[in-house]
């Protein structure tokens, strides 16, 4: 069963080898946007095909339509099979190492036949980089380091969060249409919002097992099934992920949800509480030492049978969520329903798929009352970023939807690199002139610790600099953030006024959630970002609303969940505070 990520997954493999062969950019782009549509979707790609709706996605031509369908039919996309077949099979591991892109890749591809990560450690040892043309000792030295840091980061094999999530909406879609199915709902760790998830954990309630574990298993082929019963069942569904189900009577769902969200650290931790008692916690219910059931229909009433406050799941974790549960102290956590707008967007004047009255009517339908349109600054050049004259082009169509009063307001703002020496890529004047600036780092990924920390800081200090966008940079599953002293950067968030973004697109989630409450500690504001580069990826507030929520954020932690007027106070006030803040 091909699933829309796999799809996803396969065009952006397409753009890589095109950028390894250095094909035609706006090729190549087009691939990426077709990759990033698709990670956005809803909806599964066979339905739409089935309707012959593909070619109704925005940014989905015939061409690329006719290679979902090729890929749909038969698990396989003739060009990414060509062009796989030019270069060795561990080939794009490399361009996951930081500091090594694909024209780089390339070179050391052609010249020294560098095809996998083994092979780029050998040639570091040996000393061959140092002397190729473009690279030398230096670049040689930040690769090794990157190499370093790549395996580091590389543990156990894990699904990052949002594709799990989309495998999980595609199931319960399936699923929840079998005859007798009354619950389906995700349990374990993607349920807490781990940015990772190991296998999924779905429960459910329904009249009779039998249709329900039928229609499972019949999702892969048989080999893929590593057990079948009446009331459980675990199979190897995409990328090798295992996905177990579990009927619950009606009775125990609230048990069961409550056993399989885990953490296995916080579970214990209430089943201690429990035998204080002598009662006993499963995945049934809470019973005392006679067999009665105490709890079991719902969370909530397990929890405050146990003296407990309903912990949230991203809280799960075994902490000291369950001591502040019992003080009734549980911070009220930020929700998708507090974020007042978005900060971070970008339209066709950049690299987004849809003009800025579409997204302006795409952010009215999801209910904000602003959103700041973030095209990016010229240093990227393939970004298409906006020189000046551009800019303010921007700002005259900016104000010309904002004319047509249609219920939210647009913010002129720029996602401004922040160029190697910690300048940024507009001058302090116009600078000032925006609603809005987000700085960013997209290049020279690979400096060291404190080179890359000062130049971070010198942007951050900048009085017109409102947000510091994915601030670590990382890439789920690809790249690494690179390395920075984090203690200086939250300090410095907090001091200069300077919000940390926690980006909610689907391969960044970034801040980590750790780093963000370690923020949120120390007295950062943080900044709940989309980085829709299309109207769907609005959508991506709630993926980066999950990470606050593990980070203990809180509505008053947030600056988006600020009202228009407040945001205007708050960031009029940050600029004025300029670098005594």
């Amino acid at each position: 069963m091909v699933d829309n990520q796999a799809v996803a997954r396969t065009f952006e493999e397409i753009a890589d080898f095109l950028e390894l062969k250095g094909e035609n950019p706006f090729k190549i782009k087009a691939y990426q946007r077709a990759a990033r549509t698709i990670q956005s979707l809803d909806r599964p790609l066979a339905s739409l095909a089935e309707e012959g709706g593909l070619t109704e996605i925005p940014g989905i031509g015939k061409a690329i339509a006719e290679k979902i369908g090729e890929m749909l039919q038969g698990g396989k996309m003739t060009l990414h099979e060509e062009l796989r077949s030019e270069f060795p099979g561990q080939i794009l591991e490399l361009i996951t190492v930081p500091g090594l892109g694909p024209k780089k890749a390339a070179v050391l591809y052609h010249e020294l036949g560098v095809g996998s990560l083994a092979d780029l450690e050998r040639a570091i040892q040996e000393g061959a980089l140092r002397d190729l043309k473009g690279f030398g000792a230096k670049t040689e030295a930040n690769l090794a380091e990157g190499l370093k840091r790549l395996r580091a980061s590389q543990g156990e094999e894990r699904m990052p969060l949002p594709r799990a999530r989309a495998i999980v909406a595609t199931l319960i879609e399936s699923l929840s249409q079998v005859s007798g199915v009354e619950r389906l709902e995700v349990a374990g760790s993607a349920r807490r919002g781990k940015e990772t998830v190991g296998d999924l954990d779905l429960v459910c309630v329904a009249a009779d097992s039998g249709p329900i574990m039928e229609a499972f298993c019949s999702l892969v082929s048989p080999e893929r099934i590593l057990a079948r019963g009446e009331t459980k069942s675990s199979l190897l569904y995409s990328k090798n992920l295992q996905v177990d189900l579990r009927v619950v009577p009606a009775e125990s769902f609230g048990a069961a949800m409550q056993y399989f969200t885990g953490s296995k650290d916080h579970n214990v931790s209430l089943r201690v509480r429990a035998e204080k008692n002598k009662w006993k916690l499963n995945e049934y219910g809470l019973f005392d030492d006679s067999g009665e059931n105490l709890a079991s229909r719902t969370e909530e009433e397990i929890y405050r049978k146990l003296g407990l406050d309903l912990i949230p799941p991203e809280l799960r974790e075994g902490l000291n969520e369950i001591e502040l549960a019992e003080k009734h102290q549980l911070p009220r956590l930020v929700m998708l329903e507090d974020l007042r707008g978005n900060l971070h967007a970008h339209t066709t004047w950049s690299d987004g798929q849809h003009s800025v009255e579409e997204m302006a009517r795409a952010a009215l339908r999801m209910g904000l009352e602003y959103l700041a349109i973030t095209d990016h600054s010229p240093w990227v050049g393939v970004a298409n970023g906006l020189d000046v004259d551009r800019l303010r082009q921007l700002k005259v169509e900016i104000d010309q939807v904002n004319a047509l009063n249609l219920g939210v307001t647009l913010l002129w703002g720029s996602e401004v690199d922040i160029r190697p020496d910690g300048q940024l890529d507009y001058s302090d004047e116009i600078l000032a002139q925006l609603d809005v600036v987000v700085a960013s780092v997209h290049s020279h990924l690979q400096m060291g610790k404190d080179e890359m920390t000062a130049r971070v800081l010198k942007a951050m200090e900048n009085p017109h600099v409102d947000i510091l966008g994915h601030p670590s940079g990382r890439l789920l599953g690809r790249r690494p953030g690179y390395d920075m002293d984090w203690e200086e950067v939250y300090k410095a968030a907090a001091r200069f006024r300077t919000a940390l973004e926690i980006n909610g697109y689907p391969n960044r989630l970034d801040l980590r959630d750790v780093q963000a409450r370690r923020a949120r500690e120390l007295g950062a504001m943080l900044a709940i970002g989309a980085d829709a580069h299309s109207s769907e990826h609005l959508d991506y507030l709630a993926l980066g609303v999950g990470v606050a929520r593990r980070a203990w954020a809180t509505p008053e932690n947030v600056l988006n969940t600020l009202s228009l007027a407040d945001l205007k106070r708050y960031l009029t006030q940050k600029e004025g505070a300029g670098r005594g803040a």
